[in-house]
């Protein structure tokens, strides 16, 4: 076995490609996913100035149908995604006492094959146009007859290759939760948030599966000819409505689920309470998680399925606002009578529960077929739409950064400027989609890239646009408190909240490479927050001192990930040997990993950082 002090050691740039952590890998799913949020955001601008007027020519009717496909597809699917990941990747396992993920390895080949498949889908800008389909690419729109470029193919391709590294991440976390808890953390004794994260891995355990077949035969029917959804050669465009959606409404709760664990985590250690109803808000989460499945055609309701069909969907629709309404009043209890402080993270995560209870509304009107008729393809959608993921995810996931920067980063946030930024945010986000509920009801269309003045639809649209970009403002201030946040040292303590519950706030901020000194015995709900009402400064150890084992970090991850990107390019152009290149990289890099045995590493008790450097007062 390599020892600790003649273990092979990266700096810089190396360090980072080829790192197992999981705390940096979670740094690196931030990275990238900031990296995609920004480019949605001004596609999102784009889209915005363009309707900013009536018979206005910013963009061309084609530059508008690209805008909104990848709009919709970046931020989906690559913008909110690895954020989730990111706080997945810095929370779960100290949250359970684990030192790493279960599967290493896996971590980090699930982070570079969605970053290339990230990265292949934004290639078609410049690779001879974008996908312009729409985000759902229903077919035929997305078929060869009418989108004759590339596009689509970089649309297929691309999301193939980011799900394969989100579903790899997901195996990996339902592996890490189930086997590496702490000694004493049964499954009723760990955090919301590891519990959501639990739930959402499984859905995409199930999930994902869905828009991959989904995707293979799209690029099957586009690159070598068959006619899975060719109307003329026996296929149906609404087998491809089903396959999209049985994915893409649990997608919405593989979004939103990780929102509910941030604000069932920020809340109760804001209000200075256990957070009420523990156990009914974890069956809550597994309820919605399982009608979640139940639902998909209320997404089809205008394709003619027949009234029975459109009842149970309807029905089963309907019922989800019944855990959700669950959770809604959970966290208003919690809040009830607790000692509350509004930082910045608490702010984001008190203004979700009243502008996701107005999304949730707008679904369950959404949810009665009839009014779907007359609602569908108008902006009434988008607003209900973005209510739900910009309003309830997009905030949670603010709450969550403030709330755990310190962890991640030993640097607590400037609060002044995370409220300024805050402010900016939420108002900018009701006004762009508070008045597209009313512009959906005056009947402006979805997807029109100009429309005729004097319908009602020019102040709407203007205020629409001024409140997108004071969103974009809110962004930008938070970007600078990130950077002015970064030159300062790192001082943060252990619990730099005073009123941390979890494991995680019981260990240095930011964490030593193997987490936990010694794994902690949990002996109760709020681990950590039981420790300090007895009086103590530090968790329980559930073991004695002595050397810990680590994975060894690998350039493999990165060498497959290149294999895998480099096939996709081929196979999109029919370079068949560039297909077999990428493939040979990808299978000797699996040779390697397979014949050679990595036994990792260790480090001495005499190398190990003591807990309690910066011991939090009880």
């Amino acid at each position: 076995m390599a020892h600790a002090h003649s273990v092979k050691r990266h700096k810089g740039l190396m360090d980072w490609l080829t790192t197992v952590d999981h705390k940096k890998i979670g740094i690196l799913y931030l990275l990238a996913g900031a990296f995609f949020f920004g480019i949605g955001g001004i596609e999102a601008l784009m889209i915005r100035w363009q309707l900013i007027k009536p018979l206005n020519d910013f963009v061309t009717a084609q530059q508008f149908n690209e805008l909104i496909t990848m709009h919709g597809t970046t931020m989906i699917f690559l913008g909110v995604m690895p954020i989730i990941f990111a706080l997945m990747n810095a929370v779960v396992p100290l949250q359970i006492g684990a030192r790493d993920v279960a599967f290493p390895f896996l971590n980090s080949l699930g982070f570079w094959t969605f970053l290339f498949g990230g990265i292949l889908l934004n290639l078609s800008w410049v690779m001879g146009g974008a996908p312009d389909a729409g985000w759902t690419a229903y077919t035929p729109l997305s078929t060869v007859a009418y989108s004759g470029t590339h596009g689509v193919d970089f649309y297929t391709i691309g999301l193939q290759i980011a799900g394969l590294g989100t579903l790899i991440g997901g195996i990996n976390f339902l592996a890490t939760i189930i086997t590496m808890r702490a000694p004493g953390m049964s499954f009723m004794r760990m955090p919301m948030f590891t519990w959501t994260i639990f739930i959402t891995s499984a859905i995409i355990l199930f999930a994902f599966p869905a828009i991959t077949v989904g995707l293979v035969l799209l690029s099957f029917d586009r690159i070598l000819g068959a006619n899975f959804f060719e109307v003329g050669q026996g296929g149906s465009p609404v087998l491809w409505e089903h396959i999209f959606w049985i994915f893409g409404h649990p997608e919405v709760y593989i979004l939103i689920l990780p929102a509910f664990g941030v604000i069932s985590e920020v809340i109760p250690t804001f209000a200075r309470k256990r957070l009420f109803g523990y156990s009914s808000m974890v069956f809550a989460t597994i309820l919605i998680a399982f009608l979640g499945f139940m639902v998909w055609a209320h997404h089809m309701f205008t394709t003619g399925m027949g009234p029975v069909a459109n009842a149970l969907f309807s029905i089963s629709t309907m019922l989800i606002a019944v855990p959700t309404g669950i959770k809604i009043f959970n966290w208003l209890f919690t809040l009830w009578g607790g000692q509350i402080r509004f930082t910045a993270a608490n702010l984001y995560a008190t203004g979700f529960i009243p502008t996701f209870v107005m999304g949730g509304v707008t679904g369950v009107m959404l949810a009665a077929a009839p009014a779907d008729y007359q609602f569908h393809d108008t902006y009434f959608v988008v607003a209900h739409f973005h209510y739900v993921i910009v309003g309830g995810l997009v905030l949670g996931i603010f709450s969550g950064l403030h709330y755990w920067w310190p962890k991640m980063f030993g640097r607590i946030l400037n609060e002044t400027i995370g409220k300024i930024a805050f402010w900016f945010f939420i108002i900018g986000f009701h006004l762009t989609f508070f008045v597209q509920h009313f512009l959906g009801l005056l009947g402006m269309q979805r997807r029109i890239f100009t429309y005729l003045p004097n319908q009602g639809f020019d102040t709407l649209n203007l205020v629409s646009t001024v409140g997108a970009f004071l969103m974009g403002v809110g962004v930008l201030i938070f970007l600078y408190n990130v950077v002015i946040t970064s030159m300062r040292p790192a001082d943060a303590a252990n619990d730099p909240w005073e009123d941390g519950r979890t494991l995680e706030w019981s260990i240095p901020s930011p964490p030593p490479e193997y987490n936990f000194k010694q794994t902690p015995l949990v002996r109760g709900i709020d681990a950590y927050w039981k420790e300090k009402m007895a009086g103590h400064t530090e968790m329980t150890p559930a073991e004695p001192v002595g050397d810990i084992h680590m994975p060894s970090a690998s350039i493999l991850p990165f060498v497959m990930s290149v294999g895998i990107f480099i096939a996709g390019l081929g196979f999109m152009y029919h370079y068949y040997w560039i297909v077999a290149g990428g493939l040979g990289i990808l299978f000797v890099c699996m040779a390697i990993r397979s014949l050679y045995d990595d036994k990792g590493w260790h480090i001495h008790p005499e190398d190990q950082v003591e807990t309690n450097r910066k011991g939090v007062k009880a």
